[in-house]
């Protein structure tokens, strides 16, 4: 155990985090997600998968949030699976609590975040740098975020 970080934080999960740059993207996916067959890399090999069993897709992502910096607003650095058949602008429940702690714990603001067609979202997952199945057996509780950077402000 370390002192000030969320213990479902896993060391994998840690090492996963830790080695991301600006720009890379992880998933936190319910489970019911395709994940194992989208951790394979095209060439062989697979991209981390990590399983948080118990955790559901909030608890999961307040965790990985509380480390890890999101990108800049223009970035539209949080993401998440768009219910299908549903009109523009419509959020699952699970869907507006993820959001609503984001805001409520200061990682960033509503507007950061974009609904993302289903097969738009898995080629999204393609490209990630890791994925995190939770236990979470709510559908479409797929989130991505994309990693900022962490720095001093410029000098002059």
């Amino acid at each position: 155990m370390l002192k000030g970080i969320d213990p479902l934080l896993t060391p994998e999960l840690l090492k996963v985090l830790a080695e991301m740059g600006h720009g890379d993207e992880i998933i936190i996916a319910d489970a019911n997600f395709t994940a194992a067959s989208l951790a394979q890399l095209v060439g062989g090999g697979h991209k981390p998968l990590i399983h948080l069993p118990g955790a559901g897709i909030q608890r999961a992502s307040e965790a990985v949030l509380s480390l890890f910096p999101l990108g800049t607003p223009a970035e539209k650095p949080v993401g998440y699976m768009k219910v299908c058949g549903t009109a523009e602008g419509y959020r699952s429940g699970l869907q507006r609590d993820v959001i609503s702690m984001i805001e409520a714990k200061g990682f960033g603001q509503a507007d950061q975040c974009e609904a993302i067609e289903r097969f738009a979202f898995y080629d999204r997952v393609r490209n990630a740098f890791a994925i995190v199945l939770t236990s979470d057996l709510q559908p479409y509780g797929n989130f991505l975020f994309k990693k900022g950077v962490i720095g001093e402000a410029l000098r002059p």
